[in-house]
């Protein structure tokens, strides 16, 4: 799989159901969440401004390929004060290919730290999609992978930013929403 199939395959409206264990807090959460994935183009004025900031700098702007936006809102039962409230937000990929299945993405906003992330990615022989991200705290290796056209599956791994410890376990299984 190439990073332009993994973002056209990826495009659509999903509705995700996550399951977390915190290590750190010995907790389990259940999310529920909607999230939108659709391609941007290379012109767009957020695909620019990202562009332009520091995280972009070491990279080829001619190896860009299939910036798109995320957005999510999203329903935990671990929100301490008020267990109703949805945390929502988006965000810009971009990614930088490096080879036929590899490279680079910058984002706006990160997966376990709310700042601009680098992340590199992979994809294995199976078409599975591998993104390690080092962040200043910690340590994220996220992988998705699709059962069938209109489902996928998510898991992630948050460790210590030295790796050796896992802080949180999360799995999440993903259903396209299909318009009748």
């Amino acid at each position: 799989m190439t990073i332009e199939q993994f973002v056209a395959q990826s495009s659509g409206k999903w509705r995700s159901m996550r399951s977390g264990h915190s290590l750190a807090f010995q907790q389990f959460e259940e999310v529920l969440s909607e999230v939108t994935i659709e391609e941007v183009s290379k012109d767009d004025s957020a695909v620019k401004q990202l562009l332009e900031s520091s995280l972009a700098n070491k990279h080829n702007l001619d190896t860009i390929s299939s910036p798109f936006k995320m957005e999510w809102c999203a329903e935990s039962d671990w929100e301490p004060d008020d267990p109703s409230e949805v945390s929502s937000g988006s965000c810009i990929i971009i990614p930088f290919v490096k080879d036929i299945s590899s490279g680079t993405l910058i984002r706006s906003i990160g997966y376990a730290e709310a700042q601009a992330a680098i992340s590199e990615y992979n994809f294995s022989n199976d078409g599975t999609f591998t993104l390690t991200t080092n962040y200043e705290q910690s340590i994220t290796e996220e992988k998705i992978w699709f059962v069938s056209e209109n489902v996928r599956c998510r898991s992630s791994v948050l460790r210590t930013s030295a790796g050796s410890g896992v802080l949180q376990t999360s799995f999440a299984s993903e259903v396209r929403r299909i318009n009748a």
